[in-house]
């Protein structure tokens, strides 16, 4: 029997992680549109907008993995949800005021980016506890298979709100998808096991255990290195994907809304077809073909200016690899990573991979400014495919499967896995 239907609390977490997904799909739609036509923004501070929200991770990711694996997740989740909630409902109201401007823009993408951080890693390393180690690899596959449903949903309904209500009022949808989404864990009836309490180390000692974790990993350093890089040229392109359809192919907001979202089911399509090809391949071969052979297509979305098909295609097969790859790794981590560790394992991770993202939409955004929108685009495309370099260059490309044993002991003078 499906998880869905026999597990009311995962229930109760999908239906909240799918409807946030949703919100936030219409605002990566609305907050660029709100900086391009209500604040009449350049390339640049769009993907200023774009880098903001994803600066937090360099600057708190870190100590917050700590934290999680010290506190109750759910918590950090419930109040994670609220913070989002108000920041994006403020902002209609400040409009209407007349007193919206660019630098404010930033300061709320800016917080609720620390919430996203906060709810992430949290929620991360929450799952494992909500349900059986046998029902990671499909909880994984469902909650990877609704986010990319949600996104699809989103950028169309967003792109249809903003054409007919205007791209403020499209966030106010992203604030009561996080409303539902706090009623939804509110109701969870699952409480994690309490800790013993114990002494513990200095928080700077546990972010300290938690890159060694990663760094003298050969499976988890070349995961995060090869984040890091292809996140890099992904937000590269993604931050000025929205100025070229709009500014260069000539669409309007409902149709860029449509083909985002048309684009966005290759991530449907890499969820639910990665659990049968991690079982029939092996998930160290399905990593390669997500990662490296299906991005080689997303060199077709500079040539949108000949036919906006052409950005279907490239950004499609995009969402098969990053989706797809996304499972595997997540299902990976889940069983290889001690649970005690497994927030700093998160935090450390998302710090590598996630500290690209606002360097990545900086360069797309500089780049869009002074070299014009197409060529940038041609050079962060290339990026995406180049990425799966890295894979090549590790244990990955000789092995049919990522190792399955739990990761128990970290080299070193104190065994990690009883520090928490």
């Amino acid at each position: 029997m499906s998880l869905l239907r026999r597990h009311r609390d995962f229930r109760l977490l999908w239906t909240g992680e799918t409807l946030s997904r949703f919100g936030t799909a219409v605002s990566g739609v609305a907050i660029p549109l709100v900086a391009i036509s209500v604040l009449d923004a350049t390339t640049f501070q769009v993907g200023l907008l774009t880098a903001f929200a994803w600066l937090p991770w360099l600057v708190i990711g870190l100590p917050v993995g700590a934290w999680v694996d010290r506190l109750p997740r759910r918590p950090i989740m419930l109040i994670a949800a609220a913070s989002s909630f108000a920041l994006l409902a403020a902002v209609p109201l400040i409009s209407a005021a007349g007193l919206l401007t660019t630098r404010l823009l930033l300061a709320i993408v800016v917080l609720t980016g620390v919430a996203a951080v906060l709810f992430q890693t949290a929620y991360t390393a929450y799952l494992p506890t909500l349900i059986d180690p046998a029902d990671h690899a499909e909880g994984n596959a469902k909650l990877h298979g609704s986010a990319s449903a949600a996104q699809i949903a989103g950028a169309a309904c967003g792109g249809l709100v903003i054409q007919l209500a205007g791209p403020i009022n499209g966030l106010l949808i992203d604030a009561a998808t996080f409303l539902i989404a706090l009623v939804c864990l509110a109701a969870i009836r699952h409480r994690e096991p309490r800790r013993t309490p114990v002494r513990r180390p200095a928080i700077t000692t546990e972010i300290a255990d938690g890159l060694r974790l990663v760094a003298r990993d050969v499976w988890l350093r070349t995961l995060t290195l090869f984040g890091a890089v292809s996140n890099l040229a992904l937000m590269g392109y993604q931050s000025i994907a929205v100025v070229f359809l709009v500014r260069e192919v000539g669409l309007t907001p409902g149709t860029v809304g449509a083909l985002i979202a048309a684009a966005g089911s290759g991530g449907i399509v890499g969820a639910f077809a990665a659990r049968r090809l991690m079982t029939r391949f092996g998930t160290a071969r399905i990593i390669l073909l997500a990662e490296l052979g299906l991005p080689t297509l997303a060199l077709l979305i500079p040539l949108s200016t000949i036919s906006p098909w052409f950005y279907l295609a490239g950004a499609f097969s995009i969402g098969v690899g990053v989706v797809a790859g996304n499972v595997v790794k997540a299902t990976f981590y889940q069983s290889y990573c001690p649970p005690d560790l497994l927030g700093r394992l998160t935090a450390t991770s998302a710090f590598v991979n996630y500290g690209t993202i606002p360097l990545g939409a900086l360069l797309g955004g500089i780049l869009g400014q002074y070299l014009g929108l197409t060529p940038a685009l041609w050079i962060t495309t290339a990026g995406i495919p180049l990425a799966g370099l890295v894979l090549l260059c590790s244990p990955i490309r000789s092995n049919r499967d990522l190792p399955k044993h739990q990761y128990d002991v970290l080299p070193g003078p104190r065994d990690l896995s009883r520090s928490s």
